[in-house]
């Protein structure tokens, strides 16, 4: 349980990655976390007990397949109790392992959030998903904290959708590689307690 006595929800975006760091969408492809990756990954872990304030085990611990975010939820400490497809990365079709500027070359000011990604996930795709992860972890909750340990874009549409905002108002919340958030509720009103706590703090 939270240090507050209510139950929350914890997000954990991975560490590094060669293409996190070089700016290209990472959906599908299963690249390894850097060094300073496994770094952040291991900080993030004690930043994560220092924010839930307790040695009781989260209720849910659920993590996307992608290894970067598998080694991220294992170095951090934490015991798995499910590898789920719904927290995968957006899927970015055509665009995947190209970054902002090149993808521009041939879609002038295009962006994940409102243009079209050929052969890859909408926004509306995307938000889908959060939505039916929103509802499992509410129901969760009931026994405890949630941890989910996925990725940058997927995770900032959750964050909209807790919030009951739409899928594309998930770029008004920046994720940094092994930064923290927490989710929560007060008096029934959606909540960002924490948002993007970064892995060196408490170290």
């Amino acid at each position: 349980m939270s240090t507050n006595g209510r139950y929350s929800v914890y997000l954990l975006r991975h560490g590094q990655t060669a293409w996190s760091e070089s700016g290209q969408h990472t959906g599908r492809t299963d690249v390894p976390l850097t060094a300073k990756g496994e770094q952040q990954a291991r900080r993030a872990g004690a930043v994560l007990a220092r924010l839930r304030g307790t040695s009781v085990p989260p209720a849910l611990v659920l993590t996307s397949p992608r290894q970067r975010a598998l080694r991220t939820a294992e170095l951090a400490g934490l015991a798995v109790d499910e590898i789920t497809e719904d927290l995968a990365e957006w899927d970015y079709g055509d665009y995947e392992g190209k970054t902002t500027p090149e993808i521009r070359e041939t879609a002038e000011g295009w962006t994940v959030w409102t243009h079209e990604i050929p052969n890859g996930e909408s926004a509306d795709d995307i938000g889908k998903r959060a939505a039916s992860v929103v509802a499992r972890v509410r129901t969760a909750l009931l026994g405890g904290d949630v941890v989910l340990v996925g990725h940058g874009h997927f995770s900032r549409v959750l964050i909209a959708t807790w919030l009951g905002m739409g899928p594309r108002d998930g770029v008004h919340f920046g994720l940094d590689p092994a930064g923290t958030s927490v989710l929560g509720d007060e008096r029934g009103d959606a909540q960002v307690r924490h948002l993007n706590v970064p892995p060196w703090d408490w170290d």
